[in-house]
């Protein structure tokens, strides 16, 4: 918990330092920086009362902070992305359980090769605020994932197309990346593809990260964002991948409809699986969708 409230002190500081100048500098700010993000609140909810139909009491709230830090300066740039999202869900009979916990920073420096290609060297941070739990059927719950286990870093250098803020595809064919799992129980089962004991995995390969946010229609977005892996040190053909995609429909300045959904398909990441009594773990594909209605504030 302290590592996590370090963290977020840091993105708060980093924050505050770029968005404010130095008390009675009367100089223009630099404009170099531009500095925007949005703070959404979702929530949803069905409650039933002598419903012939049947069905269950259900509430759901989600709180997302999605930052964007850029610099541009002749030849240089530097983007910066920082995401932080919880969320809790409630239905009748299994009582509060997570249904979303992200830390993400990602991080791209770029000089200027010709008109839309940059050379780069990247950093992707994740991990996540809570313990998450497997659910069996009769609500018993096995811990499979904690703070930091996992937590993942990569970094590396590459070279980028970028059209605008709005599209871009990084490479990276010298990629690092680190998972760390700093749980002892998760760590001496191996979880993550680390070997039992061992609180990190390090693997050498290369890395794709795209973004693409266009509109649908008027006050209709959609939000891509892609990143595969493939380790050379083992299996490389045993990629990686996360997709997120995102809709937001806009209503009027404040109140927004989000969809969101998640796929994640990582050959490390076992999933506890039960049939006929006998549960083993199984490299799986994962699937996260998030549908509410709620307050969003951009600046």
């Amino acid at each position: 918990m302290k590592r996590i409230l370090l963290l977020l002190t840091l993105l708060t500081a980093s924050y505050t330092g770029f968005s404010q100048t130095t008390p009675g500098d009367t100089t223009k700010k630099d404009t170099a920086w531009k500095i925007h993000g949005q703070n959404t609140f979702l929530i949803n909810q069905s409650s039933f009362t002598h419903w012939a139909a049947g069905g269950a009491n259900a509430f759901a709230a989600n709180v997302v902070f999605d930052y964007d830090f850029n610099y541009k300066k002749d030849k240089w740039s530097w983007d910066n992305k920082v995401i932080v999202g919880y969320g809790l869900s409630k239905q009748a009979g299994t009582g509060w359980r997570k249904n979303d916990d992200r830390i993400i920073l990602n991080s791209l420096a770029g000089y200027k090769a010709a008109q839309y290609w940059l050379y780069t060297f990247y950093a992707n941070f994740q991990t996540q605020f809570t313990k998450g739990y497997n659910y069996n059927a009769d609500n018993t719950r096995t811990l499979i994932s904690a703070p930091f286990a996992p937590a993942y870093l990569t970094f590396g250098p590459g070279f980028a197309y970028k059209k605008s803020d709005n599209f871009r595809v990084n490479i990276s064919p010298l990629a690092a990346r680190i998972t760390m799992v700093s749980n002892d129980s998760l760590s001496n089962a191996g979880s993550f593809g680390v070997t039992s004991g061992d609180k990190s995995l390090f693997e050498f390969g290369a890395s794709l990260d795209g973004y693409l946010k266009f509109n649908i229609a008027t006050n209709i977005t959609f939000e891509n964002a892609l990143k595969l892996y493939s380790n050379y040190l083992k299996q490389p053909g045993n990629i990686y991948a996360d997709y997120t995609g995102n809709i937001f429909m806009k209503v009027n300045k404040l109140v927004t409809v989000n969809f969101g959904v998640e796929l994640i398909s990582d050959p490390n990441a076992k999933i506890p699986v039960t049939e006929n009594g006998i549960t083993a773990e199984h490299s799986l594909l994962q699937v996260k969708q998030i549908f509410g209605a709620g307050l969003t504030y951009k600046f």
